[in-house]
This record gives structure tokens, sequence and C-alpha cells, in this order.
């Protein structure tokens, strides 16, 4: 079953949970230290446990309590990615795809890559035809 997450994080839940991602599982003290940035430790506790609250993360039950995130980067770049897709091209792939392959350089390795997930979606379509 797929975890459901929010369309959009904001950026505030963005940043937690890239130090999240980035460090594991942290004291409040910890996270405070590492944000790398000066807000206050009330503040820190708050937001954090809003990402409790919101399913983002997690509070263990041990004192000090650790926070740590129960969502990947993939999930919420995909979600991020869905909702680019859906405001610029209108859900359609190719001018988005078209666009970053023709507007940049692209190295050798990220085209043989996006051969590999072609051929990989092409597979999945003949399957799924197949099954029909």
């Amino acid at each position: 079953m797929k975890k459901t997450t929010p369309k959009k994080l904001s950026s505030g839940e963005m940043e937690l949970m890239s130090m999240l991602w980035e460090h594991g599982s942290l004291a409040l003290s910890e996270a405070h230290e590492k944000l790398g940035r000066p807000i206050g430790y009330t503040t820190m506790q708050t937001r954090l446990n809003r990402l409790v609250d919101k399913g983002l993360a997690r509070r263990s039950k041990e004192r000090p309590a650790r926070y740590e995130a129960v969502i990947s980067p993939d999930d919420v770049s995909a979600n991020h990615l869905d909702d680019l897709l859906h405001r610029v091209t209108r859900g359609k792939v190719v001018p988005l795809v078209a666009h970053l392959v023709d507007d940049r350089s692209i190295s050798r390795d990220e085209l043989r890559e996006l051969k590999k997930i072609i051929r990989d979606a092409e597979q999945r379509l003949a399957d799924q035809e197949d099954a029909s």
C-alpha cells in the first residue's frame, strides 16, 4: 500500500525533512543544532511535532524523543513532479521531457538511463496489452 503524502510540502517542511533524510534519527537538541540557522528551541519542537502530526515523521517513545522521517525523498519528489507536470503541461509527459532534453546538456549516462526508462515503459505497456 502506498503512503499518502501531501501534494506539496512547504519550504519549511522540506527543510526539516531534508535534515532528517541526511542525518537520520535526531533528538530535538541535535535537530536544533543541525538546522544551521537561528530558530527558537520550542519553535523547532513545534515544527517537528507538526511533521509527526502530518504523518511525515515519527517521534520515538524514548527520552529524549528522537525524530525520523517516515517518507522518502522519492515520495516527496514524485508528488512535486506530478504537481509540476499537471500545472505546466496539463499532464503531458512529452513536452516536459523534450524541453529538458533539448534545453540542457545531457550526459551519456543520463541518456542511457532515459532509454532504459522508455524500454521499461514499453515492456509494461506490452504486458498490460497481453493481459487484456
